[in-house]
Parts: structure tokens; sequence; C-alpha cells
């Protein structure tokens, strides 16, 4: 039988045994997937093992793992099956240990175009939040050790997991990653971690408003947004005067908004009535993440309505 051809086969048994996964039939027929060649129907099949928790496959799925570690450019092109492996377990809360810390330090070089390409940065950080569920002894020096890697997907990664774990451990790490600098996805999961870890690196994550690079920018008051702190309306606020840069000041508008707090939305309210007519219109923008709030948004409206003949423009598409 042609490959694509048994390939086809296998995903769709994975399909069938959704109705019922924890039907004898079906568990059989996931143990003889694991078993297969075919790593996309691997991945297939952990992926409904993790979905439906059947923990009674755990050392079927550490099995196939293994064996597509034995040869994993082969085995398992792009890496799919031992990430989807490791995330099922991480999601059933199984205490794999061995399994998560060979995961976290895999590398795996495939060739591309013009050159290679590392296509496991996924499996380490799904591995980083096993270690960290299961509680692993030593787990913030893996994640340490991932915050630094090459690719900024695992970094990224590494910083999420941190958060996860709750541990105020992690938080000079995050703020050694920060200060040396790195890709605005990667500065946004830190400056989110470091907040939820420890709210005195509110100062912290407020110095990158007048970062270099907009981007960064740009994290650092959205990761303020979050917080819904007070501290961070006021950073925001003098932020926001100060700043020249029409996106920017659009950000942080929207930014004041997720606070979710009385004295940043009356600021909010005020520049909608008051304020110059690009700050209304922006002003607007941001308090639109309320318009299913009947009674806030009802004051947006009368708010602007102040303005007369410029309310419709101001309103625009929300009107």
């Amino acid at each position: 039988m042609a490959k694509s051809r048994k390939l086809e086969e296998l995903i769709e048994q994975v399909n069938q045994f959704r109705k019922d996964p924890t039907a004898e039939a079906s568990l059989e027929g996931l143990r003889q997937i694991l078993q297969s060649k075919y790593s996309v129907a691997i991945a297939s099949a952990a992926k409904l093992i993790g979905e439906a928790a059947i923990s009674e496959l755990t050392p079927d799925l550490v099995t196939a793992f293994d064996r597509l570690m034995e040869k994993p450019i082969k085995r398992d092109i792009g890496c799919t099956g031992k990430f989807r492996i490791a995330e099922a377990l991480y999601k059933m809360g199984r205490s794999e240990a061995d399994l998560f810390l060979r995961g976290i330090r895999h590398r795996q070089m495939e060739p591309v175009w013009g050159g290679q390409e590392d296509t496991a940065p996924s499996l380490r950080g799904v591995c980083a939040l096993g270690l960290v569920r299961m509680n692993y002894p030593d787990v913030m020096s893996e994640l340490a050790d991932l915050l630094a890697d090459s690719i900024p997907l695992a970094r990224a990664a590494a910083a999420r997991a941190i958060a996860y774990s709750g541990s105020k451990q992690g938080v000079p790490l995050l703020r050694l990653r920060v200060k040396l600098g790195d890709e605005p996805q990667v500065l946004s999961d830190c400056f989110t971690a470091l907040i939820n870890l420890s709210p005195d690196s509110l100062p912290l994550v407020a110095s990158f408003l007048d970062d270099a690079n907009p981007q960064a920018c740009e994290m650092a008051a959205l990761a303020l947004g979050e917080s819904r702190s007070a501290v961070a309306f006021e950073q925001l606020k003098h932020w926001w005067l100060q700043t020249t840069h029409k996106e920017l000041r659009k950000t942080g508008l929207l930014a004041i908004a997720m606070l979710r707090q009385d004295e940043p939305l009356e600021f909010l309210l005020s520049l909608v009535a008051e304020g110059k007519s690009a700050d209304a219109k922006d002003a607007v923008a941001a308090l639109s993440l309320y318009q299913s709030e009947t009674v806030l948004w009802q004051r947006v409206l009368q708010a602007a309505e102040t303005r007369g003949a410029a309310a419709k423009i101001i309103l625009g598409e929300f009107r």
C-alpha cells in the first residue's frame, strides 16, 4: 500500500476513535498507531489521548517517544510526533521526568533551503511546562537554560513556564533576560511573567515604554494594561502624554482601557468628550472593549455626543 494511503487510513482511524476513545477497540487501535512508523499518525493519536486523558496509554506514549528519539530526523520530521506525545503527558499531569528532560534539551536540526533549521523549540517549551507541573526539583536550572535558547519561540516558552511555576525564584532570570534585550514577543512574555510573579517589577516593565524599539514599547504598555494596577495607570498616563508616536498613542489608550478601573475609564471618557479629535477617536476605539457592557458604552456614546457634529467622525464604525 502506498505510504500516503496508509497514513490517510491511520488518521481516519483516529477520527473514528474520537467517538468513544476509551472503548477497548479504540484503546487497542491507538496502541497500534503509536507503534507505527508514521509520525503524523502518532501525533494525531497522542493528541486524542491527551484530550481524552487516557492515562493507561502512558507507557505506550513513552515507548513511542523513545523510538522517535532514536532516529529523530528520519522517524519524526518536524518533531511533531514527539511534541504531541509530550503535550499529551503534560495535559494529563504525568510525572515523566526523564522524558521531559530529554525533550527540553532536544534540538533537531533539519535541512532546509540554504542550511538547517531547529524544529524542536515547541517540544522544549511543552516539556518545560511538564517539568513545572510535576514540581521537578531542579526545574529553574532547566528554565534558565531555555531562557537562553537560540530560538525566540523557546525563550518565550521559558518565560511562560516560569510564570506558570508561580515561583519568585524565576524573577531574577526574567529580569536578566529583559535587560539583555530580546525579540518583542519574548519581552512580552517576560513582562507578563514579571508582573504576575512580582508587582515590584512594574517600574522595570515601565522603563521599556521609552525603548528605542516601538514594538518593545507596545509590549510593555500592553503588559502594564493587563496588570490592572493603579500604579500602572500613572505610568501609562505619563508616557501617553509625552509620546508623539501615533500608533503608540493608540496602544497607550488601549492599555489604559485594559486596566478596567474607574480612574482610567474616567480619563478615557474625558478624552472622548473634551480631547483632540484624533485622541477622542482613539479613546473610543480603546473603550470599544466595553461595547457589550451597556451602561458603560452608553456613557461613551453620550460623551461623544457632547461634541455635536464631530460625534459622527469620532464614533466612526462604533456608532
